[in-house]
């Protein structure tokens, strides 16, 4: 699954598609930003105007802690297959559902949080909403039950179950993800082919919206189009507006077309036109987010409520800080080779924490390799990152790669 992951057929850092942009003074926009008070009004903890998205197999509990202690407001998990939540197999746990308090020390740290959902069937759908938000409280049977029989079918009581206690974290929002240019599986839709099927894409957001309790906001991630066709954009607004009607909170829009993937820029031009087509509704954007630079332009030139950062956040988690400084008034700073080791070694516990050594091992070589370009001498250290698979190995490589005493010109470009 390559649910805005790094894909090696995506393209390389490059600017969306958006004429004049360039004229635009990203710390000026910074500066006189404010946020959007329809979103704090849902999430008073959203108080900055962009979020961690979620990437596939980077996502975790670790990634998103660690780009909170850097000033990231909001993450998304990983796009997680109904029927694998349902069965509670791998995919369950991959959220983090109701082990993160017990597994990674300030666990109530990852909040407000996103749980992202993908499907082909709308019961399915709806059952596997309410095992997140329950955070798997009945028997696996009875969620399996629901998506046979409905979720109507359960007892109103049950319907209403919420976590218990405070110190389990909990989502604020289930995110239903018709973006992510997966295959079909026999031949049924899921994720962006949703936007081939409009009907279908609709009967799946009313199921969803319908299942959840009521305080719990539900949301969307949705592409431009399934393709660049006059069908396709017809498509795309159905499915757009029907979410709103329905009680979604927003609509996070990703500038590509589910057939371009992620090759090729994406069309800030179209998330323009949407937000002046429909300035009533909050619309996030999403595509081409390379560094804390890039999310007011984007703000500016297209009207969104808030950014989505995705592939330009792996290893650096200090865009999150450097978009608050812009904020501040302040020229935004690479990270220090004190910094960039602090870091390191914070992720690598936390993934431990998370995943166990051994997996925390082989997961984090893929951190390492982004982690490295921050470093003067990146192609030596991301050689070094690729042959770890123990915390001894890790500390190896910050104890001869970023060393305390590393002279002041080591601070290179983020």
């Amino acid at each position: 699954m390559s649910c805005e992951s790094n894909s090696k057929n995506a393209t390389p850092p490059t600017p969306g598609i958006a004429p004049g942009v360039e004229l635009i003074d990203p710390a000026e926009v910074a500066r006189r930003h404010t946020m959007d008070p329809r979103v704090t009004a849902l999430l008073p903890e959203f108080d900055a105007p962009f979020f961690q998205a979620g990437l596939a197999g980077y996502s975790d509990a670790a990634m998103r802690i660690i780009a909170r202690r850097h000033g990231c407001p909001m993450c998304v998990t990983e796009a997680l297959l109904d029927r694998t939540l349902l069965g509670g197999g791998k995919g369950f746990a991959k959220a983090d559902l109701g082990e993160i308090a017990d597994n990674v020390p300030g666990g109530s740290e990852d909040q407000p949080l996103s749980g992202q959902i993908m499907g082909s069937d709308p019961d399915e759908m709806a059952a596997a909403a309410v095992k997140m938000v329950e955070q798997a409280q009945r028997h696996a049977n009875d969620y399996r039950r629901l998506a046979r029989e409905g979720v109507d079918a359960a007892p109103a009581h049950a319907r209403g179950v919420r976590t218990p206690t405070d110190d389990v974290p909990r989502f604020a929002t289930i995110d239903v993800n018709l973006a992510c240019p997966v295959k079909k599986i026999k031949a049924k839709a899921r994720g962006g082919h949703w936007l081939r099927e409009p009907d279908g894409a609709i009967d799946i957001l009313r199921a969803v919206r319908e299942a959840l309790p009521t305080d719990v906001l539900a949301t969307l991630k949705i592409r431009r189009g399934s393709d660049d066709s006059p069908e396709a954009e017809r498509n795309f607004f159905r499915i757009f507006d029907a979410a709103y009607e329905l009680g979604y909170a927003w609509a996070t829009v990703h500038g590509r077309t589910v057939e371009q993937k992620y090759v090729g820029p994406s069309r800030w031009t179209f998330l323009r036109d949407l937000c002046a087509s429909r300035p009533d509704r909050p619309v996030f954007g999403s595509g081409d987010i390379w560094s804390a630079s890039d999310i007011f332009p984007m703000i500016a030139y297209t009207g969104v409520s808030a950014v989505s950062v995705a592939r330009g956040c792996i290893g650096n988690p200090w865009v999150f800080r450097q978009a608050r400084d812009m904020i501040a008034g302040r020229v935004p700073a690479p990270p220090t080779i004190d910094e960039q080791r602090d870091v390191l070694m914070q992720h690598f516990q936390l993934s431990v924490a998370v995943n166990g050594e051994r997996s925390a091992g082989l997961l984090m070589r893929k951190f390492g390799i982004r982690f490295s370009a921050h470093h003067p001498n990146s192609e030596d250290v991301r050689r070094r990152f690729i042959a770890c698979s123990t915390t001894d190995e890790w500390r190896a490589v910050l104890e001869d790669h970023y060393a305390p005493s590393a002279p002041a010109e080591s601070r290179v470009p983020a």
